[in-house]
């Protein structure tokens, strides 16, 4: 490539840059100006939260009564900034027990109105308590009788005025140096919004498996909703011998199925024991004679055993406790129905 500077050509002509060095300590770069503006947009932060604990009073608890009252879901809605908080409240509120959703202020009045019945609840965010989207609402809300809490920097505001309850979130700085990004009331409202979803979820008495209910997807989830009879494997894929059954052949079940234990059953398949690689090093320093042993000499017995309808989780715990790496699953009359090992629950999610 003529004129390109010495060593600037890369693979088919176009010129590289070489990476920048991995082993940069990012340390030698710190800037004092940077880190101070930082820790100054940190603190007001952090106390514009700490002054919400000051103003925690009735209104609040009437908040919360509001929403533990409320036949129909929680609107959440706002515009700019707000409008993101107001999302997030939406949400933290839905998947803590409280059904509601987002209203943009704007589309409600081009038809999203008829989103709002009866039954619901309306919070409305909005620093200054002026926001014109948001003021429109308010003669749709007093037609339905809907009940209004405002979250607002202004409690004399229109919106505040309108409000059946007021939630002050104001703050008196933001972090911004100018003073006018949205930065500390935004996190404020964002901190009241949880603490309202927090304090209503806990008047619920919402548990671990209620929250997994709105979660199926995540780790809680799984962990909270599968059951060992969604894990396990069945029919011909159980490992299962008699008592009776030669050392050898028990052995070759256990390599053909691939769970590392063979379940030992009866007749009627009620499970006698288990037989797993320790128990094979065992027969071994034992001196056992592997072609002259049954199933029944060298067996664990009894074995540890799981319910179809136990936690899939309950299996993890199971293994941890007693150090092993495979459940065999029995039905209420002790008969081998399934099994599942570590790999089973690795694969779901659960551990």
């Amino acid at each position: 490539m003529a004129g390109a500077p010495k060593g600037a050509e890369g693979m088919g002509g176009i010129a590289t840059i070489g990476p920048m060095n991995s082993a940069a300590d990012p340390t030698d770069a710190a800037d004092p100006g940077l880190l101070s503006a930082a820790r100054r947009a940190l603190s007001i932060e952090a106390r514009a939260v700490q002054a919400l604990i000051e103003r925690l009073d009735g209104r609040f608890a009437a908040a919360c009564r509001l929403c533990l009252e409320c036949q129909g879901r929680v609107v959440v809605t706002g515009i700019g900034k707000s409008g993101h908080v107001a999302r997030k409240v939406a949400a933290t509120l839905a998947s803590t027990g409280s059904p509601a959703f987002f209203l943009h202020p704007a589309e409600a009045s081009h038809g999203d109105l008829g989103m709002i019945t009866r039954t619901d609840l309306v919070l409305a965010l909005s620093n200054s308590g002026e926001t014109p989207e948001l003021l429109l609402l308010l003669p749709h809300l007093a037609r339905l009788a809907v009940p209004l809490i405002a979250m607002v920097g202004k409690r004399d505001s229109t919106l505040g005025r309108a409000a059946a309850v007021v939630l002050d979130v104001s703050v008196p700085e933001e972090a911004c140096p100018l003073n006018l990004a949205p930065t500390a009331s935004t996190t404020a409202a964002l901190a009241m919004g949880d603490a309202l979803a927090v304090a209503v979820l806990e008047a619920r008495g919402f548990t671990k498996q209620d929250f997994a209910r709105s979660h199926p997807g995540g780790a809680l989830g799984r962990q909270l909703l599968l059951r060992v009879e969604q894990l396990m494997r069945s029919g011909d894929a159980l490992p299962e011998v008699r008592p009776e059954t030669p050392l050898g052949e028990g052995l070759l079940e256990m390599s053909r199925k691939g769970l590392g234990m063979t379940v030992i059953t009866d007749a009627e398949h009620r499970i006698c024991g288990v037989f797993t690689d320790g128990d094979l090093r065992r027969a071994l320093d034992r001196h056992i004679d592997v072609h002259r042993a049954t199933m029944r000499e060298v067996m664990t017995s009894p074995c540890k055993t799981i319910g179809p309808r136990e936690l899939a989780a309950e299996a993890v715990h199971q293994m941890e406790v007693h150090r092993i790496t495979a459940l065999p699953v029995a039905d209420a009359a002790g008969r081998l129905i399934g099994a599942l090992n570590v790999h089973d629950l690795f694969r779901a999610g659960v551990v």
